[in-house]
């Protein structure tokens, strides 16, 4: 479930609903019970009070309490395409019901952040929809504060509530009240039996079913057994007898996922166009697919998710890894377009998830965002289709380049050395293998240190004699009993020391202590033990090779097969890649290194057969990459099949009116274009964007010069602008101050810096056009936002931070900028422009 922050610098068409939203964020909103009676104040005390001025929000901050700064704060829109809903809603506002359908569909996708807007939006049509403020709390599953506040709100508002209305307000509220430390269970159990009765009162009400549904398979995980999944399948089949397209089919797969797949096929088929505006509902069926080995249409599903994705991110211009799943959806694409054989669609797919802009908050190598998952899926894609020397290639850019992380190094360390063993550099692999040696002593002694310490302390405690040397595993011998007898004697003695509590507390602090280590060492162990076999087989040591490949891990089972031929053991070296190609099904590698294995055994007529069955899933497979190259003599010569000897992708007949990719959205997100402006300099001098064409720059929108924060980020950034300006970029300020206060903004900056001049340019955006222009706008509260943009040299905004609080940090913005525009970038300036 995706967190308010998610899409915290989203944009959308602004409005002013100031006036409304004031009723729909009253106070008392998040307040949970009635407050307690203040004890009666004496005169004294409330002269005080009184003189007391209620502190205002910092600049930026929701005029309505904090936990609003993160929820949506532009308005909504009808999207359409949200899915087929008709859910009861009384208001006469034109649209309420629009907004109310299009939110309840978005429920049902798990698109929350949206699903809240179009309630809010709802509610600011008509502060009295009660509706409104139930879905509003309902999208807010997982935030407990804010679900309760808004359900408050709704009840409140019930009576002008239908009674159909008021059932769903009402068992919703209770639920989120249960006791969730005691009686959890039965709140939950509660909830469903509630839900039961409102469609005996209202049959028709098919969300309900829906919701009642996704109840009973979600609270198998808290403890509520699923005891038939037949009955929640009739539940659910019951809604899609009367409407076909209603969005449940989501629930359905769920439900079949890890059960059994191959019911849900229907579903699978129906899911993603019964809601085609919501990626993960198109995203679903490749689960179904995936289980059932059905890789093609797995990928399928997966890339009409991206472009769904791309088409919203770029419609509303938000930043990819502020979507939820966005990353998840498409490193599962490239394992899918792995599996297929589709090595250069991976390849530039995984590429292009570590070209995409990065952020502190979202998408950064120890967030599982795009970086994350584009480099991992990058090596692995690189290994498995033994693309060495493209791999050697791109460890010294941006893709693969070293990086602090120290997992991710010693990840790093063991695909190139691996790339190079595998190419015959045996230099470079020696110079790695001792890199990886070294660090893996290091960590040893400090495991040894860390085991040591924390051992002693459980000596000491326990009044034993600590050890300056590392621990042997057993415990230290008991001392001997003192038999003096004399009192002092008997007062000075040792304690006699339970041997058995002291072996388990010293093991405990043994274990507790390797934990930060124990991976690093695993992994640099089994570095050395593989580049070790690789030594082995060039010494032609194969038996001892295979050893040392025993303790690695990732080495591909066609090397290990060839290896095990070397040996001399053919009928083990075909038994481990049969087995990898029964067992991994449609799965192209596992066949292509069986054919190869059999041929090299000298069995050509099983080689024979083995390749048809690989020609049989050969549909998407890059027939250039290395471990399918090395095919083409058996391709051409025994087999007899044409050089190009794949075999056309027949899409089943089961996967539903598939519409074309295209239409949904394109296949990567590409940078909007930037909006011009023509605004007044503190000079009075007239400075427009495009003054700045050819060259990139960074534009600053920040609240005036009363604003603290957005000094604080002037002063953050005015050092920093040289440092910019070398590296060829020029920075901007617009503020949201008149002409006349500029001046203000720069006294204060040369005052703070004792005399420091401001070095970059401030221009007066007074009437907050280009705030709202460029979205740094809260549409529902009429006020202004911080802003942070990288604008290229033709005017693209490749980077962007939008927010209740200015971004702090110049060197993540310069070191961005410079990685952002130094890799390639034409296919993002290309799509843009079309």
């Amino acid at each position: 479930m995706p967190s308010f922050s998610d899409t915290r610098f989203r944009f959308l068409i602004p409005v002013s609903l100031a006036a409304i939203l004031l009723t729909l964020l009253a106070p008392g909103l998040f307040a949970q019970e009635d407050p307690k009676p203040e004890p009666a104040k004496t005169d004294a005390a409330e002269a005080e009070e009184e003189k007391k001025e209620p502190e205002a929000p910092a600049a930026g901050h929701s005029n309505h309490g904090e936990i609003f700064n993160e929820g949506p704060r532009q308005k909504a829109y009808l999207m359409g395409n949200t899915g087929k809903i008709d859910f009861p809603a009384t208001s006469k506002v034109k649209n309420v019901k629009e907004f109310i359908n299009q939110g309840v569909g978005q429920l049902h996708g798990f698109w929350y952040f949206e699903a809240e807007r179009s309630f809010r939006q709802a509610a600011a049509l008509d502060p009295d929809c009660a509706i409104a403020y139930w879905g509003a709390s309902r999208a807010n599953g997982g935030n407990s504060k804010r679900a309760l506040g808004f359900s408050k709100e709704a009840m409140k508002r019930k009576d002008k509530a239908s009674r159909h209305e008021q059932l769903h307000i009402e068992l919703w509220d209770k639920y989120l009240n249960r006791d969730k430390k005691k009686k959890d269970k039965e709140g939950r159990q509660a909830y469903m039996k509630a839900l039961e009765k409102l469609i005996y009162g209202f049959p028709d009400d098919l969300d309900a079913k829906a919701f009642l549904g996704l109840a009973m398979w979600s609270n198998r995980s808290r403890g509520i057994p699923l005891t038939s999944h037949l009955a929640v399948d009739a539940l659910l089949n019951d809604v899609l007898d009367k409407n076909p397209m209603h969005p449940c089919h989501h629930f359905r797969i769920h439900l079949w996922d890890s059960e059994k797949a191959d019911l849900a096929l229907n579903s699978a088929a129906m899911c993603g166009q019964s809601a085609p505006g919501i990626a993960h509902m198109w995203h679903m069926p490749g689960h179904i697919y995936s289980k059932l080995k059905r890789y093609a249409d797995g990928a399928w599903q997966q890339e009409a998710s991206a472009r769904t994705d791309h088409a919203h991110m770029m419609r509303d211009r938000v930043l990819p890894d502020q979507i939820h799943n966005f990353a998840h959806n498409n490193e599962w694409l490239i394992r899918n377009l792995t599996y297929l054989g589709a090595a250069d669609r991976a390849v530039d797919l995984a590429k292009n998830m570590c070209e995409l802009p990065r952020h502190p908050k979202y998408n950064t190598l120890t967030k599982r965002g795009s970086t994350y998952y584009g480099r991992l899926r990058l090596f692995t894609v690189l290994d498995q289709f033994e693309m060495w020397n493209e791999l050697i290639e791109l460890a010294d850019t941006p893709y693969l380049e070293p990086t602090k992380s120290k997992t991710e190094q010693i990840r790093r360390l063991r695909y190139l050395g691996r790339a190079y063993f595998r190419t015959g550099d045996f230099e470079n692999g020696k110079r790695l293998l001792a890199d990886v040696e070294d660090r893996l002593a290091k960590k040893n002694a400090v495991q040894e240190k860390a085991v040591r310490v924390a051992q002693n302390a459980v000596r000491k405690k326990a009044g034993v004699p600590e050890v300056s040397a590392p621990e042997t595993g057993r415990p230290s011998p008991p001392l001997p009993e003192n038999k003096a007898k004399s009192a002092d004697a008997k007062k000075a003695a040792p304690k006699k020391v339970d041997q058995a509590k002291l072996k388990k507390n010293l093991a405990s602090a043994a274990t507790t202590a390797k934990r930060s280590t124990s991976s690093a060492i695993r992994s640099l162990g089994q570095s050395a033990n593989e580049f070790k076999g690789y030594l082995a087989v060039q010494e032609e040591r194969y038996d001892d090779a295979l050893a040392l490949f025993k303790k690695s891990l990732g080495i591909s089972l066609g090397y290990k097969a060839e290896i095990t031929l070397l040996a001399g053991k053919t009928d083990e070296a075909i038994k481990i890649v049969q087995n990898a190609a029964n067992s991994k099904g449609n799965e192209t590698i596992p066949h292509a290194a069986l054919i190869e294995t059999l041929w090299k055994a000298k069995k050509p007529e099983e080689a024979k057969k083995a390749f048809a069955k690989l020609r049989a899933r050969s549909g998407h497979l890059d027939i250039t990459a290395p471990i399918f190259a090395q095919l083409e003599d058996i391709a051409t010569g025994a087999c007899g099949y044409p050089a190009d000897w794949r075999v056309p992708y027949k899409v089943p007949a089961d996967t539903g009116n598939r519409p074309d990719l295209d239409t949904l959205g394109p296949f990567r997100w590409s940078p909007s274009k930037a909006e011009d402006f023509s605004l007044t300099n503190e000079k009075g001098e007239k400075v427009s964007l495009s003054d700045y064409k050819g060259r990139p720059v960074v534009v600053i929108f920040y609240l005036g010069y009363s604003c603290l924060h957005c000094a604080e980020q002037l002063h953050k950034f005015g050092p920093k602008y040289e440092e910019f300006k070398s590296a060829g970029f020029d920075i901007l300020a617009i503020s949201s101050d008149p002409v006349d206060d500029l001046k203000n903004s720069v006294e204060a900056y040369a005052e703070d810096t004792k005399g420091g001049r401001m070095p970059f340019p401030l221009l007066a955006g007074g009437d907050l056009e280009v705030f709202k222009k460029y979205r740094c706008f809260d549409d529902f509260e009429d006020m202004t936002l911080h802003g942070t943009f990288l604008i290229d040299a033709q005017g693209y905004v490749r980077w962007q931070d939008i927010s209740y609080d200015p971004f702090m940090d110049p060197d993540f913005v310069l070191n961005e900028a410079k990685r952002l525009l130094q890799q390639r970038d034409t296919h993002l300036i290309v799509n843009a422009a079309e």
